[in-house]
């Protein structure tokens, strides 16, 4: 801060949140000042593991003043601090149901699983008609009657949708088409206290936003005409808004902090990323080639992938990314790749953090082509 306001984002550099080898996490952020300015600048840090913010003053201190003449040069004041990252978790339902079978392998008329983290531990089809547990934890854990209500309840869901999907498919004069339901929370789980941070109940329709619980509100939100209908018919029945809220913010949360301590062995064990660098021709211009950042097998999700130039991450927006896609073992990987000229001499390497890394990996790109 600079007299007590907080500097734009923008002008600053920073670090990201980066592991340390005893499992604390620290941030690093920087701006560039001139070397006489008699300006008054501070660091502020907020962390939930505070009662109050912690401000740091700097006292005009430069680490290469003892050694050198700071004259009228910029000088780099480093706002350092050590944080907890906080540790989200998640836990959701999604519901798919076709209006008839398309005789198709693998797909059915309706299915439902169970995601916590991401990660399938329950799951049920109309053709087996059983909700199942697809973690071994989840096996021993659950009792047998806690799959035996789940399979009662799947049904009593498969035919709600049977009625609802011919509802709308009467109300928007499709043939074939599918309505899906998800719903869950995620918690923050910080110092050991759980905090609800968000609940999530909404339908699609085609894979577009068809209708949607606005948990603060109490209230359903339709995007599309087609919607209102039934937004009207919900939001008419308060104690349907009083229960669903209440779903989202206790008792779903009840069953994620339980599976969470049912399985935490296998939820909590992190595995680290493989890190690749390589090179395609270009599609768009044949002097150039696209350099790619591979990082795969990692879990959890949450990764820091960059693509750099002699040390700098190049800018997001001349990035093309795939975003963050799941493996078939349950561990994740994330592609990001530049276009750059064929001949260009600059170094360049990836460079990745992850929460099962002790320190970021760098992998240097040899500047091996796959199309030579």
């Amino acid at each position: 801060m600079k007299f007590g306001t907080s500097l734009p984002e923008h002008m600053l550099t920073s670090s990201g949140v980066r592991p340390n080898e005893d499992g604390t996490y620290q941030l690093r952020k920087s701006v560039e000042i001139s070397g006489d300015d008699p300006a008054d600048y501070d660091c502020y840090l907020h962390h939930s593991s505070l009662k109050k913010p912690v401000i740091k003053k700097w006292g005009n201190y430069n680490c290469d003043c003892e050694t050198a003449g700071c004259g009228d040069a910029k000088t780099i004041i480093h706002l350092f601090g050590f944080i907890s990252l906080s540790e989200k978790h998640s836990l959701f339902y999604i519901y798919s149901a076709l209006n008839k079978d398309v005789s198709l392998p693998g797909i059915y008329e309706f299915t439902a699983l169970g995601l916590l983290d991401d990660r399938e531990i329950d799951y049920y089809n109309s053709k087996e008609q059983k909700k199942i547990p697809k973690q071994s934890w989840m096996m021993e854990k659950m009792q047998e009657d806690y799959w035996e209500k789940g399979t009662q309840s799947r049904k009593s869901k498969e035919q709600w949708f049977k009625v609802n999907v011919e509802i709308l498919m009467q109300r928007m004069n499709h043939n074939l088409h599918v309505l899906q339901w998800r719903h869950g929370c995620e918690i923050d789980e910080s110092n050991g206290e759980v905090k609800f941070l968000n609940g999530i109940d909404q339908y699609s329709y085609d894979g577009s936003d068809f209708l949607s619980f606005d948990n603060s509100h109490r209230v359903w939100v339709a995007p599309v005409q087609a919607a209102e209908p039934t937004k009207r018919k919900w939001d008419g029945v308060s104690i349907l808004n009083q229960y669903t809220q209440g779903y989202l913010e206790k008792e779903c949360v009840a069953w994620l902090t339980k599976f969470m301590e049912y399985g935490k062995e296998t939820l909590r064990k992190h595995s680290p990323p493989d890190v690749h660098a390589f090179a395609k021709k270009s599609v768009q211009d044949s002097k150039k080639v696209s350099l790619t950042c591979l990082a795969t097998g990692f879990y959890p999700k949450d990764v820091d992938l960059s693509v750099r130039k002699f040390g700098t991450s190049i800018p997001e927006h001349l990035i093309t990314t795939s975003g963050i896609r799941p493996n078939d073992d349950g561990t994740y990987q994330l592609r990001k790749s530049v276009e750059i000229n064929g001949d260009d001499p600059a170094d360049y390497d990836c460079c990745l953090t992850h929460s099962s890394l002790t320190e970021p990996v760098t992998k240097k790109w040899g500047n091996y082509n796959c199309d030579w």
